[in-house]
């Protein structure tokens, strides 16, 4: 299988999706607008019932009949239950319903899906007992390339049960911790507070000291990631700015166009930014006499960025719909406007 080729198709599916998410109203079209294709994509032959069986019977105690929306079999016997519902619905409320079908088949995998945000469960905690959490969490609207790879797991031609359970639970935990790190970024908890305020502060830790420092602790955890980013992005470019220097070569009919390090440093800096967002060989820069060109597919009309360097001072230029101007002291504190040209980029693709 080819795994470069199942994420483009991944990717066009995540397109589709944002394109006609807001004209799907019921939980069918949902199921066959959105959560059929993406089976299709991994292999299935979604019209085959020995192969996709729909409401598939789940008896659950004495409640008999209880169904599934989806079973992929493998050897007559069920392996992935896929429960599916509207893409204007949550998933948090539902996870229950597909905890309670779990446990009553020979499944080793759950799917909870509304045909955008797929949760994958198994029974890592407890054998035959569905995990609360999910190991895996994708938005095929805005699948990572790191989770690509994870996905194509669970493809037909790939599948293997104890290939994906012997990495479940790295990236369990992973995406936990991740989940926690950030939430303790935006608004750390007391417990958390403490822990960090016993390592730095030898006074009596009351409430009230407590919450003095919890601004302190978001802004330092802010700059200490900052600052390890800015480390690792200021050595890539000294080790790679001298060959990325380039000399344009001018035409008979326009004057001559130097591309600096500088602004290749800009080019560098978005590139990393956008990794996880699309393919990097999808980004291309134009020069010119008056600003450097930062383009998607080589195309001036999907330009996402212009940066003007003048006076020792940079200025970049945003593609959204205000046309953003921001200046900065040098290229590495692009990475201070991430999200602003990540989102840039997504509005691009759509």
């Amino acid at each position: 299988m080819d795994v470069e080729k199942f994420g483009e198709e991944l990717k066009k599916l995540g397109k589709r999706v944002e394109k006609i998410k807001n004209n799907i109203n019921t939980e069918e079209a949902t199921k066959t607008s959105l959560v059929m294709p993406f089976f299709q994509i991994l292999g299935y032959d979604i019209f085959d019932p020995t192969e996709f069986v729909p409401e598939f019977t789940a008896d659950v105690g004495i409640k008999k009949g209880e169904k599934v929306d989806y079973a992929i079999m493998l050897n007559s016997q069920p392996v992935i239950l896929i429960e599916a519902k509207a893409i204007n619905e949550q998933l948090t409320k539902h996870d229950s319903q597909l905890f309670r079908y779990f446990g009553t088949t020979t499944s080793k995998f759950g799917i909870l899906t509304n045909g955008e945000e797929y949760k994958f469960f198994t029974d890592l905690e407890e054998q035959n007992k569905m995990d609360i959490t999910p190991f895996l969490i994708v938005n095929i609207s805005n699948i990572k390339d790191s989770q690509i790879p994870e996905v194509a797991k669970f493809h037909k031609d790939n599948f293997d049960i104890e290939n994906i359970i012997s990495t479940a639970s790295e990236l369990k935990y992973l995406n936990n911790l991740k989940i926690f790190l950030n939430d303790q970024m935006n608004t750390p908890s007391e417990e958390f507070t403490k822990y960090l305020v016993g390592e730095i502060y030898d006074g009596v830790k009351t409430k009230n000291t407590l919450d003095k420092f919890k601004p302190i602790i978001k802004k330092g955890l802010s700059q200490f990631i900052n600052e390890r980013v800015n480390e690792k992005l200021s050595a890539a470019l000294n080790t790679s700015a001298a060959s990325k220097e380039e000399i344009i070569e001018p035409t008979p009919s326009e004057p001559e166009i130097i591309t600096t390090a500088e602004e290749m440093e800009t080019f560098t800096i978005v590139k990393i930014i956008l990794k996880d967002t699309i393919q990097i060989d999808r980004l291309y820069y134009r020069d010119n006499k008056s600003y450097f060109n930062i383009l998607l597919d080589d195309n001036i009309r999907k330009w996402i960025m212009r940066v003007f360097v003048y006076d020792n001072k940079i200025k970049m230029v945003l593609n959204d719909s205000n046309k953003t101007s921001y200046e900065i002291s040098n290229p590495v504190e692009i990475t201070t406007h991430s999200n602003e040209i990540v989102n840039v980029v997504e509005t691009l693709i759509r």
